[in-house]
């Protein structure tokens, strides 16, 4: 009888545990699907109630001299005063200073969807709800579902990435229409030379554009919030839902603001 080499029993025996373990991953991400499921009704659970709300995407590394935390303080305070209430990652740099604006205002919430990681810190100390999720993209999910615009502040490649999913889910009319702002004409300016540069390729065009607005004023950041919210009880009614939770929460807000 032939006898197997030593290197082939290795390769053997490593196949042999590999489908062991293969066989063991199968069962765990079938039941991680339950904890995902639980991570989404946790989400929509807790957030069904909040009615008009604006999400402020930004940098985590940005400290309170930087003139871009003391804008997003400003704006978000500003959206807080006209009765939109404001969710960020729940975390530092310009999520704070979004949130501290929001906390300084009394008529509407200040609202932190945080990620559950092993050595991360607990979340800035100006939020009036707290949500903490196991999964980035049920997270990612919860920032988007609730808003009915959403503030872009400087930021890096985290901030890029929601950008771009926002777009992306707006564009493919995968999310309901709304206002996307990119607040820093300075700062934002050369993306958007580069997005200018998509639409000659051809790989954009000027209705994918036209989703973006890049503005340096508070008031003028609250005027096309204003026209957002038209725009969403529009929809709203369109599809018959006005009368639904959402769509009377968001009215009450219209008529506030006139």
């Amino acid at each position: 009888m032939k006898l197997f080499p030593s290197k082939i029993l290795k390769n053997r025996e490593y196949i042999m545990n590999r489908r062991k373990r293969d066989k063991s991953s199968i069962y765990l991400d079938s039941w991680s699907l339950f904890k995902i499921m639980a991570d989404f009704v946790k989400g929509y659970d807790d957030l069904d109630d909040i009615g008009a709300a604006v999400t402020v995407f930004g940098s985590g590394r940005l400290k309170k001299d930087n003139p871009a935390y003391k804008q997003a303080t400003e704006v978000s305070r500003r959206l807080a005063d006209s009765g939109y209430s404001v969710i960020t990652g729940g975390s530092f740099g310009i999520m704070e200073a979004a949130n501290k604006g929001a906390k300084e205002s009394t008529h509407a919430e200040s609202i932190g969807l945080n990620i559950d990681l092993p050595h991360e810190t607990e979340g800035n100390s100006y939020l009036d709800r707290e949500l903490k999720f196991d999964y980035f993209f049920v997270r990612k999910v919860m920032l988007v579902r609730y808003s009915l615009a959403y503030i872009i502040m400087p930021g890096g490649f985290g901030t890029l990435d929601e950008l771009f999913e926002v777009l992306t889910l707006i564009q493919t009319k995968k999310t309901s229409p709304g206002a996307v702002i990119l607040v820093g004409t300075e700062y934002w300016s050369k993306l958007f030379e580069f997005m200018e540069t998509m639409k000659e390729y051809g790989t954009i065009n000027e209705q994918d554009m036209n989703l973006i607005s890049i503005v340096d004023d508070v008031e003028e950041v609250i005027s096309i919030v204003d026209n957002s919210l038209n725009v969403q009880l529009s929809a709203i009614k369109e599809m018959g839902l006005e009368e639904s939770n959402y769509g009377t929460m968001l009215k009450e807000i219209q008529d506030i603001r006139g």
